[in-house]
């Protein structure tokens, strides 16, 4: 299977480009530079074409006719001529309902997109996307997500006239899951038409929360408690923020505490799933001997020879057990027993821990009680 890829230098085309090398999809492109010639020798042998080309914010309003309409009007009569059926995925935007010049443009190339499918039988997959944003999109120009990041990170001021406004935001990765899923099954079968042309899931926020979630992402580098960033909306938000990195900020400095035991330092703190850390011992140094009611601690020794001692503090129980860097075991403290830890080795121990809360210094539960 060959495709051509109109405007593969954009923000679309630059995700659905590494998607298809990814996927080891055969692909063309046809790009400004390009001739209507060069267009037609693209355009044969074929299987699928992926229309994204197209302009957004130019300096003349007529840039809206010429490079959204009469490059999709040059397709489609190439592909009458020549009687050429090969389907076409076409990025239209929901202004093609609205009345300003880049709506008309957008709407323009729909209806030569139907009349190629009423005149040549070509199927037409029409998306009107709206609000994408994601990775390699560029502030002023793709989104407000864009901008927002890219100001924010470089500290220039944002202007908000609505912060109560709601915004339909889609991501770029969605939008190319469901390109690579029309490609596949096109490949499987060669009739196959799905008439849903709609990506999911659409998020909703308002610009308010919009920029205020971004400065969070801001904020945790310098209290290093990261924002829920595994799934949905907030997940998509941080990746697009963090590509707008230059490759100075990739870095920060974390604090260490340090004393005659070795150090102590907190990499990262969460939201709802506690906190990240990591401690060195020196030999036959030990630290711990406390005990929590309800704080849970998970240590790996990921260099030298440990001891953990337990002691349950209404029994009087007593456990040991032995661990070092080659084990690779993960060892919990449990509440009502207290512990600690000893470096038994002749070098250095380091050993990271995972707690199921933020230390609170007001609130610690963390009680001495010696073994």
């Amino acid at each position: 299977m060959k495709l051509l890829v109109t405007g593969a230098n954009g923000f679309i085309g630059k995700n659905l480009i590494f998607r298809l090398k990814e996927e080891n999809i055969q692909y063309d492109t046809f790009n400004k530079k390009d001739s209507t010639n060069q267009l037609e020798n693209k355009l044969k042998n074929i299987d699928l074409i992926i229309h994204l080309a197209g302009v957004n914010r130019p300096d003349d309003d007529k840039e809206f006719h010429n490079g959204n309409y009469l490059l999709t009007k040059k397709i489609t009569d190439i592909l009458i001529a020549t009687k050429n059926k090969v389907p076409i995925i076409f990025t239209s935007s929901i202004q093609a309902e609205i009345d300003n010049p880049y709506g008309l443009s957008k709407k323009s190339a729909e209806t030569v997109l139907k009349e190629l499918f009423e005149i040549n039988g070509n199927l037409i997959y029409n998306f009107r996307l709206q609000n994408v944003f994601g990775k390699w999109s560029r502030p002023n120009y793709n989104s407000v997500v864009a901008t927002f990041c890219y100001n924010i990170i470089n500290d220039i001021p944002i202007e908000i006239s609505n912060p109560h406004k709601e915004l339909t935001l889609i991501y770029i990765d969605d939008v190319v899951l469901k390109f690579i899923e029309i490609i596949q099954n096109l490949k499987r079968n060669k009739n196959f038409f799905d008439n849903d042309c709609s990506i999911s899931p659409i998020y909703n926020i308002t610009l308010g929360d919009l920029a205020h979630q971004l400065k969070l992402f801001k904020q945790s580098k310098l209290n290093h408690t990261i924002e829920d960033v595994g799934s949905g909306l907030v997940r998509a938000l941080y990746s697009t923020y963090i590509s707008f990195y230059k490759p100075k900020q990739f870095s920060y400095f974390l604090n260490k505490n340090e004393d005659d035991r070795g150090i102590f330092v907190e990499m990262l703190k969460t939201k709802n799933a506690g906190q990240f850390s990591f401690f060195t011992a020196h030999p036959g140094i030990t630290r711990g001997g406390h005990y929590h009611h309800s704080k849970n601690e998970k240590f790996l020794v990921i260099k030298g020879q440990a001891r953990f001692a337990f002691r349950n503090i209404v029994t009087d129980e007593y456990f040991e057990l032995d661990t070092n860097s080659d084990k690779l075991v993960v060892v919990e403290t449990v509440p009502g027993w207290s512990h600690d830890i000893t470096n038994i080795g002749n070098n250095e121990m380091i050993a990271m821990i995972w707690a199921n809360e933020i230390y609170d210094p007001c609130n610690p539960d963390t009680f001495a009680f010696k073994l």
